[in-house]
């Protein structure tokens, strides 16, 4: 009984762990790692791109503008001459100067909020799909995602990264449909595929930060934390073995 028990277990564990799998490669890829919370360069770098290249759209609601500059080093004159385009105060939420109706109209819904995309999805997804966009006549905007397949949002970094064709693979037997097996760079953008690949990392770390910016302290304390345990594990044995010391 135990046995059989044990072994429907092991069936049902192995079958949540192919169905997350899947669920996170979306369109079958295999996922790129790409994030690093101790490099607060990075941190910074990201921060830049993503107020430059994508907070037209997608607001941060759950992080503020004073909560990012303490965090990563930046002063306030810093942030709001560099990072605030929406002449919100230092001390409010992230948000697009976007209205809610003309953008819903423009693009079918209001671009989502993207301060927990790093949580649901993966630092890894986030930073594969910054990655895979590719010219596609057939979509209505005209890019397409290898990662995420029929992307409603275009490449918002194609100047920096340039102009990726997908490469098909053979007609599928049964539905005719060619797959995207590979993407190729037909036009060069202004960084080489190296410094575009610190682009999508440093955007990837800003954006597991902004899901849960406590990871920070809570690494670097850390280190304390282990420190303080150890030394009272010292002091553990060492009153053990006093109390101990005649007891034969």
């Amino acid at each position: 009984m135990t046995k059989t028990l044990t072994s429907r277990l092991a069936v049902f564990a192995s079958g949540l762990l192919i169905s997350f799998a899947a669920l996170a490669a979306e369109g079958g890829d295999k996922l790129q790692a790409g994030n690093d919370l101790g490099d607060r360069a990075s941190l910074q770098r990201g921060a830049q791109l993503y107020m430059n290249y994508c907070s037209g759209c997608h607001s941060l609601k759950f992080l503020r503008y004073s909560r990012m500059g303490e965090d990563l080093g930046l002063t306030e004159e810093e942030v709001m001459n560099n990072l605030n385009f929406t002449g919100a105060k230092f001390g409010e939420q992230i948000l697009v100067s976007m209205p809610h109706d003309p953008a819903a109209k423009w693009f079918g819904k209001m671009p989502p909020d993207l301060s927990t995309i790093s949580r649901v999805r993966g630092s890894d997804w986030v930073y594969t799909y910054l990655k895979s966009f590719y010219l596609d006549e057939s979509r209505p905007l005209g890019w397409n995602n290898k990662l995420f397949p029929n992307a409603s949002m275009p490449n918002p970094f194609w100047e920096l990264q340039g102009l990726q064709h997908a490469e098909y693979g053979k007609p599928d037997a049964t539905t005719g449909e060619r797959h995207v097996e590979g993407l190729k760079l037909a036009q060069p953008g202004r960084l080489n595929p190296a410094q575009f690949d610190q682009v999508a990392r440093d955007v990837t770390n800003f954006l597991e930060y902004a899901g849960e910016p406590a990871a920070l302290k809570r690494q670097s304390m850390g280190v304390w934390v282990v420190l303080f345990l150890a030394a009272l594990s010292f002091l553990a044995y060492l009153l053990k073995q006093e109390y101990w010391k005649d007891v034969h």
